[in-house]
């Protein structure tokens, strides 16, 4: 059973997502928190596998929560998904870059959010990488060049360019086509990718192909 805890300032928003995911024999909504301070006080007593997290909330907000949650040991296997009303939300790629899995917006349809819900919880990305590094370039294309990461060294060569063709977009099927290899073997390059980089998901390593300078945005577009 996948246990979800629910975080939104907005009590119609949580009921209508209590509705939906309490109605399949494989999900349970455990809790439901209306600000940042609860959900964080919830997600340490009831330790759910995955938390759906307003950004946009009154007082301490989904950001300051996402942080303070993934920063506790104790909730190591909490995966989060951000909720929000904009697809491309500047508070979304800082959420990512803190540890959120990805996130959704609002208004997605019912079977996108129970899909999103099991592979957060089943331990896959959340998100298409398609989508991630559409968001990621957008708000990269608007700072100074990155540098050069020394934590690049500890990849292989085979696990850069795997890294490299993830932020791409391409799931692992698409990366053992692209490179004439088993799927498993590239989900063998990039797990040990996000190994090293102590990546918590695939969107993390999304994040670090770019603030790296493995990849620019625009190069594969």
């Amino acid at each position: 059973m996948i246990r979800v805890l629910l975080v939104d300032d907005q009590a119609l928003v949580r009921a209508g997502f209590r509705a939906l995911l309490d109605a399949q024999d494989d999900i349970e909504v455990v809790g439901e928190a209306g600000d940042g301070d609860e959900a964080m006080r919830l997600a340490r007593r009831l330790g759910p596998d995955v938390v759906l997290m307003d950004i946009r909330m009154p007082g301490t907000d989904g950001l300051a929560a996402t942080r303070s949650i993934v920063g506790d040991d104790r909730l190591s296997n909490v995966r989060i998904v951000m909720l929000t009303t904009f697809e491309l939300d500047e508070y979304v790629f800082e959420a990512i870059r803190s540890g959120a899995s990805g996130f959704l917006v609002k208004d997605t349809e019912p079977v996108e959010l129970l899909r999103a819900v099991r592979a957060v919880a089943s331990g896959d990305a959340l998100l298409s990488p398609g989508v991630t590094r559409r968001l990621i370039g957008a708000f990269a294309s608007q700072t100074r060049e990155p540098p050069a990461s020394p934590a690049l060294d500890l990849l292989t060569e085979r696990e850069r360019e795997v890294m490299g063709l993830v932020a791409e977009g391409l799931s692992n099927d698409e990366i053992a086509e692209r490179l004439f290899v088993s799927p498993m073997t590239a989900k063998t390059h990039v797990s040990r990718a996000m190994t090293k980089l102590a990546a918590r998901d695939r969107a993390q390593l999304v994040v670090f192909a770019y603030e790296s300078g493995l990849v620019r945005p625009g190069w594969s577009d």
